[in-house]
Protein backbone atom coordinates (compact mmCIF):
# COMPACT_ATOMS: atom_id res chain seq x y z
CA UNK A 1 0.00 0.00 0.00
CA UNK A 2 1.21 3.31 -0.70
CA UNK A 3 1.95 5.67 2.00
CA UNK A 4 1.71 9.31 2.07
CA UNK A 5 4.53 11.45 3.26
CA UNK A 6 4.11 15.20 4.01
CA UNK A 7 7.45 17.15 4.47
CA UNK A 8 6.76 20.08 5.89
CA UNK A 9 10.59 22.84 4.86
CA UNK A 10 12.98 22.20 2.27
CA UNK A 11 16.01 23.69 3.59
CA UNK A 12 19.71 22.83 3.82
CA UNK A 13 19.13 19.72 5.50
CA UNK A 14 16.11 17.76 3.60
CA UNK A 15 17.20 16.57 0.21
CA UNK A 16 18.51 12.91 1.37
CA UNK A 17 15.30 12.56 3.17
CA UNK A 18 13.26 13.29 0.42
CA UNK A 19 15.46 11.25 -2.13
CA UNK A 20 15.67 7.85 0.05
CA UNK A 21 11.38 8.41 0.66
CA UNK A 22 11.11 8.66 -3.23
CA UNK A 23 13.30 6.32 -3.88
CA UNK A 24 11.46 3.88 -1.01
CA UNK A 25 8.08 4.46 -3.00
CA UNK A 26 6.28 6.97 -0.58
CA UNK A 27 4.25 9.02 -2.11
CA UNK A 28 5.69 12.84 -0.86
CA UNK A 29 4.03 16.08 -0.62
CA UNK A 30 6.65 18.87 -0.29
CA UNK A 31 6.64 22.27 1.03
CA UNK A 32 8.51 25.62 0.90
CA UNK A 33 7.56 28.96 1.14
CA UNK A 34 9.64 29.15 -2.40
CA UNK A 35 8.06 26.44 -4.59
CA UNK A 36 11.30 26.30 -6.75
CA UNK A 37 13.30 25.56 -4.22
CA UNK A 38 10.70 22.33 -3.23
CA UNK A 39 10.15 21.64 -6.81
CA UNK A 40 14.36 21.04 -7.20
CA UNK A 41 14.37 18.75 -4.53
CA UNK A 42 11.52 16.59 -5.90
CA UNK A 43 13.00 17.05 -9.30
CA UNK A 44 10.86 14.86 -11.89
CA UNK A 45 9.89 12.16 -9.82
CA UNK A 46 6.41 10.96 -10.27
CA UNK A 47 5.49 10.10 -6.39
CA UNK A 48 7.06 13.74 -5.84
CA UNK A 49 4.55 16.98 -5.76
CA UNK A 50 5.95 20.22 -4.78
CA UNK A 51 3.36 22.77 -2.80
CA UNK A 52 3.99 26.79 -2.23
CA UNK A 53 2.89 26.57 1.61
CA UNK A 54 3.12 30.02 4.21
CA UNK A 55 2.89 28.33 7.48
CA UNK A 56 0.34 30.96 8.34
CA UNK A 57 -1.86 29.65 5.43
CA UNK A 58 -4.09 27.23 8.04
CA UNK A 59 -6.65 25.58 5.27
CA UNK A 60 -4.23 24.62 3.30
CA UNK A 61 -1.70 23.28 5.68
CA UNK A 62 -4.78 21.60 7.44
CA UNK A 63 -5.46 20.13 3.68
CA UNK A 64 -1.57 18.91 3.43
CA UNK A 65 -1.78 16.73 6.77
CA UNK A 66 -5.18 15.63 6.31
CA UNK A 67 -3.78 13.77 2.59
CA UNK A 68 -1.02 12.30 4.77
CA UNK A 69 -0.16 9.56 6.87
CA UNK A 70 2.93 10.96 8.35
CA UNK A 71 3.98 14.35 8.64
CA UNK A 72 8.05 15.16 8.69
CA UNK A 73 8.52 18.37 10.02
CA UNK A 74 11.81 19.66 9.39
CA UNK A 75 10.53 23.49 10.18
CA UNK A 76 12.29 26.00 12.92
CA UNK A 77 11.55 24.01 15.80
CA UNK A 78 9.23 26.90 17.15
CA UNK A 79 6.75 25.67 14.89
CA UNK A 80 6.30 21.79 15.81
CA UNK A 81 4.26 22.22 18.60
CA UNK A 82 2.01 23.79 16.21
CA UNK A 83 1.88 21.31 13.55
CA UNK A 84 1.65 18.66 16.24
CA UNK A 85 -1.43 19.98 17.52
CA UNK A 86 -3.42 19.80 14.14
CA UNK A 87 -1.78 16.20 14.05
CA UNK A 88 -3.14 15.63 16.81
CA UNK A 89 -6.80 16.48 15.20
CA UNK A 90 -6.43 14.86 12.16
CA UNK A 91 -4.87 11.87 13.41
CA UNK A 92 -1.37 11.80 11.68
CA UNK A 93 2.07 10.88 13.32
CA UNK A 94 4.75 13.28 13.17
CA UNK A 95 8.35 13.13 13.23
CA UNK A 96 11.08 15.92 13.83
CA UNK A 97 14.55 16.19 14.71
CA UNK A 98 14.22 18.58 17.29
CA UNK A 99 14.41 18.80 21.10
CA UNK A 100 11.23 18.06 22.58
CA UNK A 101 9.69 21.13 23.94
CA UNK A 102 7.61 21.76 26.74
CA UNK A 103 4.52 22.67 24.57
CA UNK A 104 5.63 19.15 22.49
CA UNK A 105 5.40 17.27 26.13
CA UNK A 106 1.89 18.46 27.05
CA UNK A 107 0.69 16.75 23.77
CA UNK A 108 2.29 13.35 25.10
CA UNK A 109 -0.96 11.85 26.75
CA UNK A 110 -3.27 12.68 24.33
CA UNK A 111 -1.43 11.61 20.77
CA UNK A 112 -0.69 7.67 23.31
CA UNK A 113 -4.51 8.23 23.67
CA UNK A 114 -5.32 8.17 20.22
CA UNK A 115 -2.66 5.37 19.09
CA UNK A 116 -0.19 8.58 17.50
CA UNK A 117 3.20 8.54 17.67
CA UNK A 118 5.18 12.03 17.83
CA UNK A 119 8.81 10.71 17.85
CA UNK A 120 11.36 13.83 18.01
CA UNK A 121 14.84 14.11 18.10
CA UNK A 122 15.62 11.98 15.23
CA UNK A 123 18.55 13.19 13.64
CA UNK A 124 22.51 14.24 14.54
CA UNK A 125 22.41 15.71 17.60
CA UNK A 126 19.76 15.55 18.59
CA UNK A 127 19.37 11.69 17.73
CA UNK A 128 22.41 9.28 16.42
CA UNK A 129 23.68 10.47 19.65
CA UNK A 130 20.36 8.67 21.73
CA UNK A 131 20.45 5.36 19.77
CA UNK A 132 24.29 5.28 19.14
CA UNK A 133 24.55 5.69 23.37
CA UNK A 134 22.10 3.89 24.15
CA UNK A 135 23.35 0.79 21.95
CA UNK A 136 26.20 0.89 24.33
CA UNK A 137 24.20 1.11 27.76
CA UNK A 138 22.06 -1.01 27.08
CA UNK A 139 24.66 -4.08 25.95
CA UNK A 140 26.62 -3.29 29.15
CA UNK A 141 23.45 -3.62 31.20
CA UNK A 142 22.75 -6.67 29.59
CA UNK A 143 25.83 -8.21 30.39
CA UNK A 144 25.26 -7.39 34.18
CA UNK A 145 27.67 -4.37 33.68
CA UNK A 146 27.31 -0.57 35.13
CA UNK A 147 28.45 2.50 33.23
CA UNK A 148 29.75 4.97 35.75
CA UNK A 149 30.43 8.11 33.55
CA UNK A 150 29.43 9.11 30.10
CA UNK A 151 30.64 11.86 28.17
CA UNK A 152 29.28 13.06 24.64
CA UNK A 153 30.22 15.57 22.46
CA UNK A 154 29.06 16.24 18.98
CA UNK A 155 29.94 18.85 16.06
CA UNK A 156 29.18 19.74 12.68
CA UNK A 157 32.70 21.46 11.22
CA UNK A 158 34.37 22.17 7.78
CA UNK A 159 36.54 18.91 7.20
CA UNK A 160 40.21 19.65 7.54
CA UNK A 161 40.86 20.48 4.05
CA UNK A 162 38.16 23.02 4.01
CA UNK A 163 38.89 24.67 7.66
CA UNK A 164 40.66 27.87 5.62
CA UNK A 165 38.87 31.25 7.96
CA UNK A 166 40.23 32.63 11.00
CA UNK A 167 36.72 31.35 12.83
CA UNK A 168 37.73 27.41 12.07
CA UNK A 169 34.10 27.39 10.98
CA UNK A 170 31.52 27.11 7.93
CA UNK A 171 27.87 27.08 8.37
CA UNK A 172 25.74 23.91 7.33
CA UNK A 173 22.79 25.40 9.23
CA UNK A 174 21.41 28.59 10.43
CA UNK A 175 23.93 31.11 11.67
CA UNK A 176 21.39 32.39 14.31
CA UNK A 177 21.04 28.71 15.58
CA UNK A 178 24.86 28.43 16.36
CA UNK A 179 24.79 32.20 17.82
CA UNK A 180 21.49 31.45 20.28
CA UNK A 181 23.10 28.26 21.36
CA UNK A 182 26.20 30.51 22.89
CA UNK A 183 23.63 31.64 25.14
CA UNK A 184 22.69 28.59 27.12
CA UNK A 185 23.76 27.68 30.39
CA UNK A 186 24.55 24.03 31.24
CA UNK A 187 24.57 21.68 34.05
CA UNK A 188 26.08 18.42 33.98
CA UNK A 189 27.19 15.89 36.73
CA UNK A 190 31.21 15.68 37.15
CA UNK A 191 32.04 12.61 39.30
CA UNK A 192 29.07 12.67 41.53
CA UNK A 193 28.63 16.60 41.86
CA UNK A 194 26.21 18.86 39.75
CA UNK A 195 27.77 21.29 38.14
CA UNK A 196 25.73 24.65 36.86
CA UNK A 197 27.97 26.59 34.64
CA UNK A 198 26.22 30.55 33.90
CA UNK A 199 25.86 31.42 29.80
CA UNK A 200 28.91 33.99 30.43
CA UNK A 201 31.33 31.56 31.91
CA UNK A 202 29.67 28.68 29.21
CA UNK A 203 32.97 28.83 26.98
CA UNK A 204 35.82 29.70 29.86
CA UNK A 205 36.83 25.77 30.14
CA UNK A 206 36.71 24.21 27.23
CA UNK A 207 37.35 20.30 27.54
CA UNK A 208 40.28 18.96 24.89
CA UNK A 209 40.22 16.14 22.49
CA UNK A 210 41.66 14.04 19.98
CA UNK A 211 39.69 12.49 17.95
CA UNK A 212 41.33 10.34 14.73
CA UNK A 213 40.92 12.43 11.39
CA UNK A 214 40.25 15.81 12.70
CA UNK A 215 42.93 15.98 15.27
CA UNK A 216 42.26 18.51 18.03
CA UNK A 217 39.39 19.68 19.09
CA UNK A 218 37.71 21.63 22.05
CA UNK A 219 34.03 21.01 23.29
CA UNK A 220 31.88 23.24 25.70
CA UNK A 221 28.90 21.72 27.57
CA UNK A 222 25.63 21.87 26.47
CA UNK A 223 22.16 22.79 28.11
CA UNK A 224 20.99 20.30 31.03
CA UNK A 225 22.58 17.09 30.79
CA UNK A 226 20.97 15.65 33.50
CA UNK A 227 17.82 14.70 32.28
CA UNK A 228 19.86 12.09 30.60
CA UNK A 229 20.57 10.29 33.97
CA UNK A 230 17.15 9.16 34.10
CA UNK A 231 15.94 8.79 29.74
CA UNK A 232 19.32 6.69 29.13
CA UNK A 233 18.78 4.88 32.52
CA UNK A 234 22.21 5.05 33.99
CA UNK A 235 21.60 6.18 37.93
CA UNK A 236 24.76 4.17 38.83
CA UNK A 237 26.49 7.69 36.87
CA UNK A 238 28.79 9.60 38.43
CA UNK A 239 29.67 11.58 35.41
CA UNK A 240 26.85 12.29 32.94
CA UNK A 241 28.13 15.41 30.38
CA UNK A 242 26.93 16.41 26.82
CA UNK A 243 28.41 18.54 24.80
CA UNK A 244 29.42 20.38 21.37
CA UNK A 245 32.56 20.45 19.43
CA UNK A 246 34.48 23.16 17.67
CA UNK A 247 37.87 23.75 16.20
CA UNK A 248 40.54 25.16 18.92
CA UNK A 249 39.85 28.72 19.87
CA UNK A 250 36.04 28.47 19.32
CA UNK A 251 35.55 29.09 23.13
CA UNK A 252 37.61 32.02 23.07
CA UNK A 253 36.22 33.47 20.22
CA UNK A 254 32.48 32.59 21.59
CA UNK A 255 33.76 34.14 25.32
CA UNK A 256 35.04 37.40 23.96
CA UNK A 257 31.32 37.74 21.55
CA UNK A 258 29.65 37.55 24.48
CA UNK A 259 31.55 39.74 26.66
CA UNK A 260 31.39 42.14 24.40
CA UNK A 261 27.55 42.16 24.27
CA UNK A 262 27.71 40.27 20.35
CA UNK A 263 24.91 37.69 21.63
CA UNK A 264 22.48 40.26 22.99
CA UNK A 265 19.19 39.71 21.80
CA UNK A 266 18.32 43.61 22.38
CA UNK A 267 18.12 45.91 19.31
CA UNK A 268 21.07 47.69 17.77
CA UNK A 269 22.40 50.78 20.29
CA UNK A 270 21.94 54.16 18.93
CA UNK A 271 22.26 54.74 15.10
CA UNK A 272 25.11 52.41 14.34
CA UNK A 273 25.16 51.35 11.02
CA UNK A 274 28.45 49.73 10.46
CA UNK A 275 29.80 46.89 12.71
CA UNK A 276 32.87 48.49 14.33
CA UNK A 277 30.10 51.35 15.51
CA UNK A 278 28.07 48.81 16.87
CA UNK A 279 31.22 46.78 18.80
CA UNK A 280 32.01 50.80 19.64
CA UNK A 281 28.68 51.48 20.94
CA UNK A 282 28.31 48.17 22.87
CA UNK A 283 31.56 48.74 25.00
CA UNK A 284 30.79 52.60 25.25
CA UNK A 285 33.70 53.87 23.15
CA UNK A 286 31.36 55.61 20.69
CA UNK A 287 34.26 57.47 18.56
CA UNK A 288 36.94 54.38 18.26
CA UNK A 289 37.54 52.66 14.85
CA UNK A 290 40.46 49.88 13.68
CA UNK A 291 42.95 48.96 15.97
CA UNK A 292 41.84 51.45 18.80
CA UNK A 293 38.60 49.91 19.16
CA UNK A 294 40.30 46.37 18.63
CA UNK A 295 42.48 47.58 21.52
CA UNK A 296 39.56 48.85 23.95
CA UNK A 297 37.76 45.36 23.08
CA UNK A 298 40.60 43.18 24.46
CA UNK A 299 40.73 46.08 27.66
CA UNK A 300 36.54 45.71 28.52
CA UNK A 301 37.24 42.02 28.05
CA UNK A 302 40.25 41.69 29.89
CA UNK A 303 42.41 39.69 27.47
CA UNK A 304 45.81 40.96 25.84
CA UNK A 305 45.42 43.24 22.67
CA UNK A 306 46.90 40.19 20.29
CA UNK A 307 45.01 37.57 21.41
CA UNK A 308 43.91 34.97 18.87
CA UNK A 309 40.04 35.47 19.26
CA UNK A 310 40.53 39.58 18.88
CA UNK A 311 42.23 38.81 15.67
CA UNK A 312 39.09 36.69 14.70
CA UNK A 313 36.47 39.58 15.42
CA UNK A 314 38.98 41.90 13.32
CA UNK A 315 38.82 39.14 10.20
CA UNK A 316 35.13 39.56 10.30
CA UNK A 317 35.44 43.42 10.36
CA UNK A 318 33.54 44.07 13.98
CA UNK A 319 36.00 46.92 14.43
CA UNK A 320 36.11 48.68 11.25
CA UNK A 321 33.06 50.65 9.06
CA UNK A 322 31.57 48.01 7.95
CA UNK A 323 28.16 47.87 6.80
CA UNK A 324 26.03 46.33 8.92
CA UNK A 325 23.01 44.13 7.82
CA UNK A 326 19.35 45.83 9.10
CA UNK A 327 18.36 43.03 11.50
CA UNK A 328 16.51 43.38 15.01
CA UNK A 329 18.84 42.65 17.37
CA UNK A 330 22.70 42.62 17.60
CA UNK A 331 23.17 39.13 17.54
CA UNK A 332 20.97 38.77 14.40
CA UNK A 333 23.48 41.90 12.54
CA UNK A 334 26.53 39.66 13.87
CA UNK A 335 24.44 35.95 12.29
CA UNK A 336 23.72 37.93 9.16
CA UNK A 337 28.23 38.89 8.60
CA UNK A 338 28.58 35.55 9.49
CA UNK A 339 26.13 34.16 7.02
CA UNK A 340 28.35 35.97 4.29
CA UNK A 341 32.02 35.42 5.22
CA UNK A 342 31.64 31.62 6.91
CA UNK A 343 30.26 29.70 3.32
CA UNK A 344 31.53 26.61 2.12
CA UNK A 345 33.04 26.99 -1.69
CA UNK A 346 32.05 24.64 -4.48
CA UNK A 347 33.72 21.29 -3.73
CA UNK A 348 34.09 21.89 -0.19
CA UNK A 349 33.17 19.15 2.46
CA UNK A 350 32.07 19.40 5.86
CA UNK A 351 32.33 17.15 8.59
CA UNK A 352 29.88 15.62 11.50
CA UNK A 353 32.30 14.48 14.45
CA UNK A 354 30.86 12.87 17.57
CA UNK A 355 32.35 11.20 20.37
CA UNK A 356 31.13 9.34 23.37
CA UNK A 357 32.96 8.39 26.52
CA UNK A 358 31.52 5.24 29.20
CA UNK A 359 33.55 4.47 31.93
CA UNK A 360 32.21 0.46 32.26
CA UNK A 361 32.85 -1.60 35.30
CA UNK A 362 32.31 -5.23 33.98
CA UNK A 363 30.26 -8.09 35.93
CA UNK A 364 33.65 -9.28 37.09
CA UNK A 365 34.89 -6.03 38.45
CA UNK A 366 36.60 -5.05 35.72
CA UNK A 367 36.90 -1.38 34.71
CA UNK A 368 36.99 0.25 31.35
CA UNK A 369 36.81 3.47 29.49
CA UNK A 370 35.15 2.77 25.93
CA UNK A 371 35.12 5.86 23.15
CA UNK A 372 32.36 5.13 20.40
CA UNK A 373 33.27 7.83 17.82
CA UNK A 374 31.77 9.06 13.84
CA UNK A 375 33.60 11.07 11.90
CA UNK A 376 31.42 11.65 9.09
CA UNK A 377 32.00 13.84 5.51
CA UNK A 378 29.90 15.43 3.35
CA UNK A 379 29.75 14.69 -0.58
CA UNK A 380 32.14 17.83 -2.26
CA UNK A 381 29.06 19.26 -4.49
CA UNK A 382 26.73 16.94 -3.22
CA UNK A 383 25.11 16.31 0.06
CA UNK A 384 26.44 17.71 3.34
CA UNK A 385 27.24 15.45 5.99
CA UNK A 386 25.10 17.33 8.30
CA UNK A 387 22.30 17.00 5.53
CA UNK A 388 22.33 13.10 5.31
CA UNK A 389 23.30 12.77 9.25
CA UNK A 390 20.11 15.17 10.22
CA UNK A 391 17.41 14.01 7.76
CA UNK A 392 18.11 10.27 7.01
CA UNK A 393 17.67 9.06 10.54
CA UNK A 394 14.19 10.88 10.25
CA UNK A 395 13.64 9.16 7.03
CA UNK A 396 14.01 5.84 8.53
CA UNK A 397 12.05 6.70 11.77
CA UNK A 398 9.17 7.94 9.53
CA UNK A 399 9.20 4.28 7.44
CA UNK A 400 9.95 2.18 11.11
CA UNK A 401 6.05 4.36 12.03
CA UNK A 402 4.24 3.12 8.80
CA UNK A 403 5.48 -0.36 9.02
CA UNK A 404 3.79 -0.29 12.22
CA UNK A 405 7.21 -1.15 14.08
CA UNK A 406 6.90 1.36 16.86
CA UNK A 407 5.16 -0.05 19.40
CA UNK A 408 5.29 2.97 21.88
CA UNK A 409 2.95 5.79 21.02
CA UNK A 410 2.91 9.68 22.89
CA UNK A 411 5.66 12.20 22.72
CA UNK A 412 9.07 9.85 22.14
CA UNK A 413 12.45 10.13 21.37
CA UNK A 414 14.87 7.14 19.77
CA UNK A 415 15.91 5.30 23.02
CA UNK A 416 14.76 2.03 22.93
CA UNK A 417 16.15 -0.77 20.54
CA UNK A 418 12.65 -0.99 18.72
CA UNK A 419 14.06 2.19 17.07
CA UNK A 420 17.67 2.67 17.77
CA UNK A 421 18.86 -0.83 16.30
CA UNK A 422 17.28 -0.74 12.81
CA UNK A 423 18.13 3.17 12.62
CA UNK A 424 21.65 2.51 13.22
CA UNK A 425 21.73 -0.82 10.85
CA UNK A 426 20.58 1.39 8.40
CA UNK A 427 23.08 4.27 8.19
CA UNK A 428 26.08 1.63 8.75
CA UNK A 429 24.88 0.05 5.33
CA UNK A 430 24.94 3.81 3.75
CA UNK A 431 28.51 4.45 5.53
CA UNK A 432 27.65 6.25 8.45
CA UNK A 433 28.75 3.86 11.65
CA UNK A 434 30.21 4.47 14.66
CA UNK A 435 33.73 2.69 15.55
CA UNK A 436 34.40 1.72 18.96
CA UNK A 437 37.97 1.29 21.08
CA UNK A 438 38.93 0.61 24.57
CA UNK A 439 41.31 3.40 26.05
CA UNK A 440 42.29 1.98 29.33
Amino acid sequence: MEQRILVLGSGLVARPLIRYLLGRGHLLTVTNQNLDRAQELIGVHPNGRAVALEITDEALLNELIGWSDLVVSLLPFVFHASVARRCLSLGKHLVTTSYVSNEMRELGPEAERLGLVFLNETGLDPGLDHMSAMRIIRAVHERGGLVHGFRSFCGGLPAPQANDNPWGYKFSWSPRGVLLAGRNSARFMMNGSVVEVDSRQLFANPWKFDVDGPGELEGYANRNSLQYVDLYGLRESTTMLRGTLRYPGWCAMMKLLGDLGWLSLDPIPGENSTLGGITAALIRKPTLRGDELRRAAGAFAGIAPEHNALERLAWAGLFDEVRAASAESVLDVLAARLQSLLVFKPGESDMSVMVHQFDIEEADGTRTTLVSSLVDFGEPDGDSSMARTVSLPAALGAELILAGRVAQCGVIIPIEAEICEPILDAMEEMGIRFVETRIS
